[in-house]
Formats: C-alpha cells, sequence, structure tokens
C-alpha cells in the first residue's frame, strides 16, 4: 500500500521514532500514531484517536509501576498527584518536543501550527506508546515508556510534590481563583462525609468526597487537575 506522506514530515525523525519505539520504520501503527485527524479527514487513512485512548492506559500503567517502585514508603496520596504531574499534557508536551515529534506529525494542509500544539502532541505521545503495545507487547511499550518518562521522574521529589489545591490554584493564575463550596454530607455525628465542588469562572471543573470539608476540597482539586474541562478552561486546543 502506497502511505500518503504530509511533505513537512520529517522521514528522519520517523526513522529515530522507530527505534526508540522497537518499531519498524513502516509498521502500520507508527503512521497511524503520528496521524492528526485534519490529515486524516483529508486523505481517508486512520487518525490517532483510538491509539491515544489505549496509550493513555498504557502510560497511566506504566507510571504507576514506576512510581510504586520508586517510592516504596510514599502514601497513595503523594503518589496520585506524582503520578498527575508526570501524564498531564504540560508534561508529555515536554516529552513530545524532546523526542521531535512535531517534525513527525502528519497534519493537513495549512495547519501547520497544530504540530507544536500542547494537546496535539501530548496525544501523540500517548498513540506512540499504544503502538508500541500493540506491536510489542507490555515489556517493550513500557521500555519505551520509562524511556521517556525518566527524565521527567528525575526532576520530580515527593517533597517537591504541591498538594492538589496549590498545584490547581497555580495552574489557573491569570484565569481565576478556585471557589470550593459542600454540595452535599451526611452520615452519623461519629462519621461524617461531604461532597465539594470547585467552581471557577462559573463552571465545574471537578468535584470530591471526604471525611472532612478539608479532604473533600482536596478531591475535588484533585478531580478538577485530571479534567479536560481545565484544559479547555485554559485555552489548550486539540
Amino acid at each position: 500500500m502506497v502511505r500518503p506522506r504530509d511533505p513537512a514530515q520529517d522521514p528522519a525523525v520517523v526513522a529515530a521514532l522507530a527505534q526508540a519505539l522497537g518499531l519498524p520504520s513502516d509498521a502500520e501503527h507508527l503512521h497511524t500514531a503520528l496521524t492528526h485527524p485534519s490529515y486524516a479527514h483529508e486523505h481517508a487513512v486512520p487518525h490517532n484517536q483510538r491509539l491515544e485512548l489505549l496509550g493513555d492506559a498504557v502510560l497511566g500503567l506504566c507510571v504507576a509501576e514506576l512510581l510504586f517502585e520508586r517510592f516504596p514508603d510514599e502514601p497513595e496520596g503523594t503518589l496520585t498527584q506524582m503520578r498527575a504531574k508526570l501524564v498531564n499534557a504540560e508534561a508529555l508536551h515536554t516529552i513530545g518536543l524532546r523526542a521531535q515529534i512535531p517534525a513527525a506529525l502528519r497534519v493537513s494542509r495549512g495547519a501547520d501550527a497544530l504540530r507544536s500544539s500542547q494537546n496535539v502532541v501530548a496525544d501523540a505521545v500517548e498513540a506512540l506508546l499504544a503502538a508500541a503495545f500493540l506491536s510489542r507487547g507490555w515489556e517493550g511499550a513500557r521500555a519505551a515508556c520509562r524511556a521517556w518518562i525518566e527524565p521527567a521522574l528525575a526532576e520530580l521529589s515527593p517533597g517537591g510534590v504541591l498538594d492538589p489545591k496549590s498545584a490547581l490554584q497555580e495552574r489557573l493564575v491569570g484565569v481565576g481563583v478556585p471557589q470550593y463550596s459542600v454540595t452535599e454530607e451526611g452520615g452519623p455525628a461519629h462519621s461524617r462525609w461531604f461532597v465539594v465542588a470547585v467552581v471557577v469562572a462559573e463552571q465545574i471543573l471537578g468535584s470530591g468526597r471526604g471525611r472532612s470539608k478539608r479532604l473533600a476540597e482536596r478531591a475535588a482539586a484533585q478531580a478538577a487537575l485530571e479534567s479536560p474541562e481545565l484544559e479547555s478552561l485554559l485555552g489548550v486546543t486539540r
């Protein structure tokens, strides 16, 4: 099959990515992972969104396993915050730029600005991990994932992880101040529970439950940090 090629796509970078992932340079999953929907619609070829879904799961398991091994004494809450820092769109964008992924993408004519879009690059990182998983299995995908994640992990320490409320406020600088409100509460006096929603610019970004208002606020902030609504509010486009 003759595969259409974006003239702006750099074959040398594609070959380097194939080598890093342990794939042949003509692997079908590799080229699908590098295909943005805009290009797919022009040329009637598969795009990378299905692979992105699978790659998100591969990435999540890889990072969770790595943190579990590397920090055996840290509680679940700290590891969850560390994972969020390693797998968010900003972190994946950094990984993608380091691997020169923008130069390897296939995008539609006149849409070159998409190449460096944070979410487009982040999606491609996940799709490439899915390509490695489908072609080489878990061990191959894990090796590729760890090679990409290690530099970011080396710069991260449990003590340097912001609590979710502080992290959310930091991301929303210039956008708005998070407001927390109790939406539900119940339970007997000795075992109360609370549900809190966090709202920014009249939009609910997340909700969380806890045995105190403080814990529920933290859970709501963590949910907001992981929500697509936050990326939308920040103006990140695909």
